[in-house]
Order: C-alpha cells, then sequence, then structure tokens
C-alpha cells in the first residue's frame, strides 16, 4: 500500500464545518456561521493556491452587482406587459446583500468596502423603435416601484449623447432610434477582493484555510460526513470528519455533491458555457465612460450572454470590457479537465441530459456561431455600442466558466435547462451545495440565509436576533415597506462609502 494510501486512511481530522471552495459562497457562508456559532470549528479547503481564483475573480465575472436594474432578462415581456416580477425579487435579494455587508464593515470582517464595491450608474439600452418601446415600458413599471426609486429614461440624443459619449460618436439617430433608462446608485463589486476581505478575517478568528488541498470524495460515516482531502502539491491524502459540509466549489459542486450520494442531486445535470471578454487598453476612451451599459440579447442565449459595455474598477484602477461572447467546453472550471462534463454524466441524469439536448438547438446553434466568431465579428458587435471602436484599442481576455443547472422534471422533457442557481441539500440538513450561475455572487448573503434556514431550521429562533442584527429587514419585504427600504438604503450607501 503507498504512503499516501496510508496516510489517508491514518490522518484524520475532526470538524464542525467543512467549506468546499474558497470563493464568494463559503466566505459568506462562512463569515455568518463564524457570528452565529463562534465556538464551531471551520475549515476552508481551495484546490488553487489563491481564493476566489475561479467564478469569484473580477475577470471571470461581470461584476455588477445584480439588482435588477438595467438586467433586460429579469424583465421579460409576457403577452404584451413587461413582467417586474423576478426583478423585484433578485433586487431584495441584493438588498440583503448590502445590509450584510454594511454590518460586517461595522464590525471589523469587511475592512476596506471601497476596495470592493463603488458607485457606477446602471442602464438599460434599447435600439430601434421595439427596443425603445420595451424600454420604455420597462422603465415605466420599475420606476413606479419602491425598490427602484429614481430611476430615469431618455430617448433624447443630446441627454444620450451627454451620458455616453462613446456610445453616441459615430452613430447614426437617424438611421436608428435609441433609449436608455438608468439609475445612478448602481454599482461594481470586485468578489474576489471581498471574498479575500472575509477570509482573512476567517483565519484571524481561528478558521483554518487550506489552500492548494482539493477535496477528492464526501461519503457519510454515521452522523457525519468524511471528506478526502488531497495535497495537489505532495499528493499527500487527508481525512476530515465533518458535521455539516457547504459544497461552495462553483461548476465542481455538482460531481461533489453526487459522490456524496445523496438522493436530492440524483437526475440534475450541468450544462457548462464559456466566454470571453474584449478588454480595453486605451486609458482615454477607458476615461470618457462611466457606466454599465445592459442590452438585449438574442432569443434562446443564456443570462451570461447579454452583451454590455461596462465600466470595472478592479484593485483601484478604472477598466473598460465589453462582452461576454460565448463559448462552449466541457470544462466545469476555467481551471478545469476536459472531461469534467463526461465525469458528471450518470444513469439517473442521462434522461435530463437527452431532455434538454431535444429542446435547446437553439442554444446549440447561437453556441456554435459564437465559437466561430473572429476579431472581426467581435468588432462588429462592439461597434452596435460603440460605433467607432478600433480594434488596436481591445485585446481579448478568457472570462469564466458558468455551469447552468439541468433539473430533472417529467416526461415528455425530463429535463429543463435552468439560468438561476439551485440549492440542494439532504433532509438531515448536514450537507448543502448550490449549483447553476446568475445572479450568483450578488445575492451570496441571502443564498446563505438560506442555507441556515433549510440545514439549521432548529436553531433559526435561537439565531434570528443575531441574523436582525447582519440583515435589519430579515422576515420582511421592502418591496412592501418603503419607509424600510429608505432606512437601510440610506444606512448600507453610508456605510459602504458609496455617496461621492
Amino acid at each position: 500500500m503507498s504512503d499516501a494510501k496510508v496516510k489517508a486512511q491514518s490522518v484524520t481530522e475532526e470538524a464542525d464545518v467543512v467549506l468546499v471552495g474558497a470563493g464568494i459562497m463559503s466566505a459568506t457562508l462562512g463569515a455568518m456561521l463564524r457570528q452565529l456559532e463562534p465556538q464551531w470549528s471551520q475549515v476552508v479547503f481551495e484546490r488553487l493556491d489563491v481564493p476566489a481564483a475561479e467564478s469569484s475573480s473580477p475577470w471571470n465575472n461581470a461584476g455588477t452587482g445584480h439588482s435588477a436594474l438595467c438586467e433586460l432578462n429579469y424583465t421579460p415581456l409576457r403577452d404584451g406587459q413587461v413582467d417586474i416580477s423576478k426583478a423585484i425579487s433578485i433586487n431584495e435579494k441584493f438588498q440583503v446583500s448590502r445590509q450584510f455587508w454594511a454590518h460586517q464593515v461595522e464590525h471589523g470582517v469587511l475592512t476596506n468596502p471601497e476596495e470592493f464595491i463603488q458607485p457606477v450608474p446602471h442602464v438599460s439600452f434599447g435600439r430601434g423603435d421595439e427596443q425603445v418601446n420595451y424600454i420604455q415600458m420597462r422603465y415605466e413599471k420599475l420606476s413606479k416601484h419602491p425598490l427602484f426609486p429614481g430611476m430615469q429614461f431618455s430617448d433624447d440624443e443630446a441627454k444620450f449623447a451627454e451620458f455616453l459619449p462613446l456610445m453616441a460618436k459615430g452613430r447614426d439617430f437617424d438611421a436608428e432610434k435609441v433609449a436608455i433608462s438608468w439609475f445612478e446608485s448602481g454599482t461594481d463589486i470586485n468578489y474576489g477582493a471581498q471574498a479575500r476581505q472575509f477570509l482573512n478575517a476567517a483565519e484571524k478568528g481561528g478558521t483554518e484555510v487550506k489552500y492548494g488541498h482539493e477535496v477528492k470524495d464526501i461519503k457519510k460515516d454515521g452522523a457525519k460526513w468524511k471528506v478526502v482531502v488531497k495535497n495537489v502539491h505532495t499528493g499527500d491524502l487527508q481525512t476530515y470528519r465533518a458535521k455539516f459540509v457547504f459544497v461552495g466549489a462553483g461548476g465542481m459542486a455538482l460531481p461533489l455533491l453526487q459522490k456524496s450520494g445523496i438522493a436530492e442531486v440524483k437526475g440534475f445535470g450541468g450544462f457548462p458555457v464559456s466566454g470571453a471578454w474584449l478588454r480595453c487598453t486605451n486609458d482615454e476612451l477607458i476615461g470618457q465612460h462611466a457606466a454599465k451599459v445592459y442590452g438585449q440579447a438574442s432569443v434562446g442565449t443564456p443570462p451570461m450572454s447579454v452583451p454590455h459595455l461596462d465600466t470595472r474598477v478592479i484593485d483601484g484602477k478604472k477598466g473598460l470590457l465589453f462582452g461576454p461572447y460565448a463559448g462552449w467546453t466541457p470544462k466545469f472550471l476555467k481551471q478545469g479537465s476536459m472531461l469534467d462534463l463526461f465525469k458528471s454524466i450518470r444513469v439517473g441524469n442521462i434522461p435530463s441530459y437527452l431532455g434538454v439536448a431535444a429542446q435547446e438547438m437553439g442554444l446549440t446553434k447561437y453556441l456554435v456561431t459564437e465559437v466561430l466568431k473572429d476579431e472581426g465579428a467581435r468588432l462588429e458587435a462592439l461597434r452596435s455600442y460603440m460605433p467607432t471602436a478600433k480594434a488596436e484599442d481591445w485585446e481579448l481576455v478568457i472570462a469564466g466558466q458558468r455551469v447552468q443547472v439541468i433539473k430533472p422534471t417529467a416526461a415528455p422533457r425530463f429535463g429543463s435547462l435552468e439560468f438561476g442557481t439551485a440549492l440542494i441539500n439532504n433532509p438531515e440538513g448536514t450537507i448543502a451545495g448550490l449549483l447553476g450561475a446568475s445572479p450568483g455572487a450578488s445575492i451570496a448573503p441571502a443564498a446563505m440565509i438560506e442555507v441556515l434556514e433549510r440545514c439549521f431550521g432548529h436553531r433559526m429562533i435561537e439565531w434570528g436576533p443575531k441574523l436582525k442584527e447582519m440583515v435589519p429587514s430579515y422576515g420582511q419585504k421592502l418591496a412592501v415597506n418603503p419607509g424600510l427600504f429608505d432606512e437601510v438604503w440610506n444606512h448600507t450607501q453610508k456605510t459602504l462609502k458609496l455617496e461621492k
């Protein structure tokens, strides 16, 4: 028997909580549990040598504070009317994020809000009569809602040019009508920086964060879970026995939950979608744009494909991105394996995969078209936003992988492709994991509170006062309490230093 196997069998550690992945999800849940149960031992395992280098990395995601201020896919047209129900739900969850982050700043867990959150206006952009009419209809519904105060609209050429000079220059306003709606107090968020601040505080509080350690297996061991971990540099294996396991491993959450054997993940699959951005290299152009401008995605395409001309603030430096351009590989992580998708296939989820394959031919065609795009085609897409764009001012950068959820359904569909997130947990509440992508990191606190409610329901009465301290609106809907919304909005604006 090899030394590695001997070590795996002989060295066993105990932990109350094991968090898989050092991204924003695990970092957020760890911070909550640290304050709710400070005596519980926590261990974080991350396969890479640094935190938040996959989905939470600022170059691997849009970095938008997704609150449905500008994202048009959250306000679809249904029977000629704009449906804002999803926008309200997502905005409500983002307000939970703002409250939790403000609490963490006030208690010294998050030490520098300006490192991870900056004010950037959020803009919805429409071209042509049909899109312009939709933008106006959307504005009229959202602007009357308490969660979208101060939203503005204009189809005036002069206002467009004043607000978005890069997008106005060289544009033929006579040939194509344009309109925008916008919210001045939008945000740009660096979730990588935020996760690092959370994890730095966690280590100071006693959490063990083990980088370069990949979780290879999760198996039931009586009332606990046996987590087998490999040191990626030495090959050594180690076993941890944990009372509670959270799988916040991005695209690899599905395979790890499958290894756990819990029935709740049976039938689920994953559809990986990759992406790329055009990143501006011209500082003069970067300085002329100060907004996140979202347009409409093509019919049948995933939310991550929604085009946007996007101001970013990363490590104190302003940048400008356009995209994303979708692509496809079978990897579940940007630094994953070409075998990831195939290893996730089980007898139980084959019907789900086949069902989605039969239903999503439009998406397949779109992805093939995107993969075949050359530099000229990418530049043409950019010019629909910025007519005077030149190739020499932009470089192509690879974005992160997103694994969309394939959810099992009844015949005759058998499976459906979901573009949101799905929380999976066993009935005992001893293991949970998060699948999916959008809106992802933006609603991490709300998602992690759902983990707490599902997995620690018997403790929620005891934890209630502390959760109300972390999130003053906990247990209430801001959408029906405008006074409370104004109170928490003003408080978080000040605490997160968003008032410029």
